[in-house]
């Protein structure tokens, strides 16, 4: 029977934030031994369930030991991945061996005594394994590829949607080749590039016409070459201070007759040629209040992104800049996800469900990016944080955030978590009671993901970069020291 080692190791690091990511964070999000692992991934719309059921589809032998993934943050512990890279490795020499591994990663993760988190791990799994056994990678679609992952890999294959909505049938795509490799029906090779950019791509947004799905045309049409076994486009994550961070384009090739940079270097030239143009525009904060106020949203509540302050970049998650304005604004009749405050949740847990309370709330991280705001509002809702996403993103994954209350405050009803959670489903508010449908106004902390799920049911999405928070787009605000240079939008307009 043919032997398959599967695991998961995710992180979306981001090196300017000053939270590192250590062993409870992962705990805090999915950290799964034995098991565990299958029991969580069952029914889910991700990576790891779809391994498992190709596995089973094709009468092989899964060991799945370990999933770990962390909410983007900081730099990965040397702790945090010497663990789970040793659980890995150590699993690999226990049940071994194997004729195949296949690996759910990020492509982005930066640990305190690496820069490339998942080349070190690949290179550790291949020094263990052998150059024989063949290693089959899913990456995210904001992965830096470094040249280290694409010589330690056999076949790496990116998302290719954003939000990203398409995880479990990318693993089955990689999985098959994984299958035609062992059949000896192909011998794939990695081949990576990437230009001189440090974002681009239209940050890899496939939900509107663009830089992006142009590029994933080209790609399309370039599987049509004989040798060409899969290609993906990873906009690559900008807030990663490494070499290669940056837009790459990746190539599976069959054998090493091809010339494989040079068919992928015109996507990564349409990329550098488009590379400021973006299908979204961003408004401040009082210019977004003011559209707000002004739009009539049909009986369909109008979504407010916090673009700055995106937990799923990297962000605090607990920046109040942008519910002030609400408040500021008068803006009623609202919901807001989320304000990450384990502070603020005890207090208003000892003051019970139906208190009016007055607490200070967010701001605790980094003031820089915005003090904390003293509110007084009273306790409707209280949680224990866990339940499962609805989808069309990642459906089915169980969430846990930690106790969890809603505070309205002056008509707007605050999600505040003991967890930081990016909001890109409905059901973090409607675990907590609160029924988006019936208000005018829903603020996410959220770039991008909540489109899969709120812009379907909005009147009209605002952006708002308020320039003070991680995930702000001024690049220049920030210290790189280590990215190639000259790259834009650093150096080249």
């Amino acid at each position: 029977m043919t032997r398959i080692f599967i695991a998961g190791f995710m992180h979306e690091t981001n090196t300017f934030s000053n939270l590192p990511t250590n062993l409870d964070s992962y705990r805090a999000r999915s950290l799964y031994l034995g098991d565990v692992v299958k029991k969580k991934s069952a029914g889910t719309k991700t990576e790891i369930a779809a391994f498992l059921d190709f596995c089973e589809d094709n009468n092989w032998e899964a060991i799945c030991p370990i999933y770990a993934d962390a909410t983007p943050g900081g730099k990965v512990t040397e702790e945090a991945f010497n663990f789970v890279s040793s659980e890995i490795l150590n699993s690999l020499n226990q049940f071994g061996p194997f004729d195949g591994v296949m690996l759910a990663l990020h492509g982005a993760m930066v640990c305190e005594h690496i820069d490339d988190g998942e080349g070190e791990l690949l290179k550790k799994i291949r020094e263990q394994i052998g150059t024989e056994v063949p290693i089959s990678v899913t990456l995210d679609l904001h992965a830096n590829i470094t040249d280290q992952m694409a010589e330690m890999s056999d076949i790496i294959v990116t998302y290719r949607t954003y939000p990203h909505i398409d995880q479990y049938e990318i693993a089955i795509e990689a999985a098959d080749l994984l299958k035609r490799t062992l059949k000896r029906d192909i011998r794939p090779r990695c081949y990576v590039i990437r230009g001189q950019m440090l974002d681009g791509a239209d940050h890899g947004r496939t939900t509107f016409p663009g830089p992006m799905t142009q590029a994933l045309s080209v790609a399309k049409d370039l599987c049509e070459h004989k040798d060409v076994l899969s290609v993906s486009i990873a906009a690559g994550f900008p807030w990663v201070d490494i070499l290669e961070t940056g837009p790459s384009v990746v190539i599976v090739g069959d054998k090493d007759e091809q010339n494989f940079e040079a068919l992928a270097q015109p996507i990564i030239d349409q990329l550098f040629e488009m590379r400021s143009v973006s299908s979204i525009s961003s408004l401040s904060i009082s210019n977004a209040m003011r559209e707000t106020l002004e739009i009539k949203n049909n009986g369909k509540p109008i979504i407010l992104s916090d673009f700055a302050d995106n937990p799923g970049g990297g962000g605090y998650g607990d920046s109040i800049n942008l519910l002030k304005g609400m408040i500021d604004a008068k803006i009623k009749n609202a919901a807001f996800g989320s304000i990450f405050d384990p502070s603020a949740v005890k207090v208003c847990l000892e003051q019970g469900l139906g208190a009016n309370v007055i607490v200070s709330i967010g701001g605790n991280v980094d003031p820089k990016y915005g003090e904390s705001l003293e509110v007084s509002g009273k306790v409707i809702a209280i949680t224990d944080g866990k339940f499962k996403l609805e989808g069309p993103m990642m459906a089915g994954t169980p969430i846990e955030m930690g106790p969890t209350i809603v505070l309205n405050i002056a008509g707007i009803e605050v999600l505040i978590t003991s967890g930081r959670f990016q909001v890109y489903d409905i059901n973090f508010f409607k675990h907590a009671r609160i029924d988006i449908f019936s208000k005018d106004v829903v603020a996410v902390k959220s770039a991008h993901h909540f489109r899969a799920a709120f812009e379907p049911i909005s009147s009209r999405v605002i952006i708002v970069d308020t320039g003070q928070g991680l995930t702000s787009r001024n690049y220049r605000e920030l210290t790189y020291k280590k990215v190639r240079r000259p790259v834009y939008p650093l150096d080249i307009s």
